[in-house]
């Protein structure tokens, strides 16, 4: 069979407006979630002295999915503009731009504040930002605790940009040194993504990367060390580059879409049962534990799937808006800019004894206020716009042509 014959994974319609609609969703649903990491009992750079578990439950419950739908995306977006044997050099060269050039000036200009009050929460740190710096840019390993040390110069949140550069080169590599390798590949995996294949067989590579590798290789986000991870991350990027251009596996999301919905609901009770009750009354038991893993990656899962298919059924033939357009190109932005913007609110807001509530109003607020800002600034100055991940000024007025390369960053 001719590889060129066969299912491409790149769609040939207009722009998936319920894509657009879900990464800017998960992107802010990402926000809410470091905006929470403040204020309940989990670790994070800075923490409230009022921290508890009492917002926990609804972090749980995005918890298992909102970063592999985000891959899920990006790969998505990646089939609309790497196609094998197109213009590969220009895609590796545009998207190496979009993506190192932010990740660069955010790890020496984003971050550091970031480090600093982390620093000084932690490690009781008094010399000032700048003397900070110098030890930050110099690649200071001094701060340690517990066995362990602060690695600086540090990427923090932005670890994502690195992993989704990885991703995208590893796949563009592939559509150049094995095209027909390339398409072959997402035929055959498309062709297991019909009917129950779509529901089973990415929950059981999901379920057998937490089952054969979480307690080997924990989460790091160092990129190196990070096995688990790139598992079901890659896995995730993966299914998305192949779904984008399948047809039948989008009407199935939409026709299960009530189905997958049920399901994700009765898994997460299922694992908050498991971590809510197991460990209070049960000794540790192999099986139980790993049965518990094969429903978190069910419940990641038919979460992800109800989300896609949600969202194609309600925006699907619905016209476009001058919102997503601007979110749109904003969301990548807002994502650099929004944890040192609330680390750095929510550090110095504390002496004021403020009401609780008030208190992560104002930290909420003043995270979107610094986005918005830090958006409306960057998309006017040419010179700042590759540092933010936005295209030329010339370039940046999107055409029905072009519009699908905007999907991702």
């Amino acid at each position: 069979m001719n590889p060129q014959s066969q299912s491409s994974a790149a769609p040939e319609h207009a722009r998936r407006l319920d894509l657009d609609w879900l990464r800017i969703i998960a992107f802010g649903i990402l926000i809410f979630y470091h905006v929470g990491m403040v204020y309940v009992t989990w670790d994070f750079h800075v923490k409230s002295p009022r921290a508890s578990s009492a917002a926990e439950p609804l972090m749980l419950l995005v918890n298992p999915w909102r970063l592999e739908l985000l891959f899920l995306i990006s790969g998505c977006a990646t089939a609309f503009f790497l196609v094998p044997g197109k213009r590969l050099g220009a895609v590796v060269g545009q998207r190496s731009k979009r993506l190192l050039v932010p990740l660069l000036f955010g790890m020496f200009v984003i971050v550091p504040p970031q480090s600093y009050y982390q620093v000084v929460e932690q490690w009781g740190y008094q010399d000032g930002f700048g003397p900070f710096l110098l030890r930050y840019l110099e690649a200071d390993h001094s701060f340690c605790h517990a066995q362990s040390c602060l690695i600086l110069p540090t990427w923090n949140h932005l670890w994502f940009v690195a992993y989704l550069w990885v991703y995208t080169m590893a796949l563009a590599a592939l559509a150049f040194f094995g095209p027909a390798l390339l398409l072959r590949s997402v035929a055959w995996l498309q062709a297991r993504l019909q009917g129950w294949g779509l529901l089973v067989w990415p929950w059981l590579g999901l379920a057998l990367a937490r089952m054969l590798l979480l307690s080997s290789f924990p989460s790091t986000h160092a990129l190196v060390d990070d096995w688990f991870n790139h598992a079901i991350y890659g896995l995730a990027f993966i299914l998305g580059y192949a779904l984008a251009g399948h047809a039948p596996s989008w009407e199935k999301m939409v026709s299960g879409r009530w189905y997958t919905l049920g399901l994700a609901l009765l898994t997460f009770l299922a694992v908050r049962l498991y971590f809510s009750s197991y460990f209070d009354w049960l000794p540790e038991n192999v099986v139980l534990r790993m049965a518990q893993r094969a429903v978190y990656a069910a419940n990641q899962w038919t979460a992800i799937l109800a989300a896609l298919g949600w969202a194609r059924y309600l925006l699907r033939g619905r016209a476009d808006s001058p919102l997503r357009r601007y979110l749109t190109e904003g969301i990548f932005p807002f994502y650099i800019v929004h944890q040192t913007a609330l680390i750095v609110i929510a550090h110095n807001i504390q002496p004021l004894a403020l009401p609780l509530p008030i208190e992560v109003g104002l930290v909420i607020a003043g995270t979107a206020a610094s986005c918005l800002a830090s958006f409306e600034l960057v998309r006017r100055i040419a010179w700042l716009r590759p540092l933010f991940g936005l295209k030329p000024l010339v370039a940046a007025r999107p055409t029905a042509a072009k519009s699908a390369s905007l999907l991702a960053r």
